[in-house]
């Protein structure tokens, strides 16, 4: 008989959302480093980094920009608007780069975290790791 209380609790407890089932999505990350998961680009060892605030304000730095932006979150829904982004000097190459990875943050519109790994899908999936540290 206890058995069977204990499997009707479980079931009202996962139904009022107080048991975090397997599909539930994760916190987004505020105010970690993202990290863009890719090399760096030759003649440099920076890569391109986001952190975002629980406000919505965003530090964004590219391959040779940097600047501002802001996020929005809902769920798993997102939308970046960078914004004051300055140019440092550098290749054409990376310039390119910027451009590029500018576009692809303005097609944002969803987001999905997995352990460190934060993938935002939109036009292109831009995988972040979260910093550790």
């Amino acid at each position: 008989m206890s058995q069977r209380w204990l499997r009707l609790f479980a079931l009202v407890m996962i139904g009022a959302g107080n048991i975090p089932t397997a599909s539930a999505q994760a916190e987004f990350p505020y105010n970690r480093d993202l990290i863009l998961d890719a090399r760096p680009m030759r003649g440099s060892k920076r890569v391109p980094i986001v952190a975002v605030e629980q406000n919505g304000r965003a530090q964004i730095d590219l391959w040779c920009k940097r600047g501002d932006g802001q996020v929005t979150i809902a769920g798993d829904t997102i939308a970046i608007t960078p914004f004051g982004m300055k140019d440092e000097p550098c290749t054409p190459e990376r310039q390119q780069a910027d451009e590029e990875l500018l576009a692809a943050l303005l097609q944002v519109t969803s987001w999905q975290m997995r352990g460190d790994v934060v993938t935002l899908s939109g036009g292109t999936a831009l995988r972040f790791k979260a910093a550790t540290n």
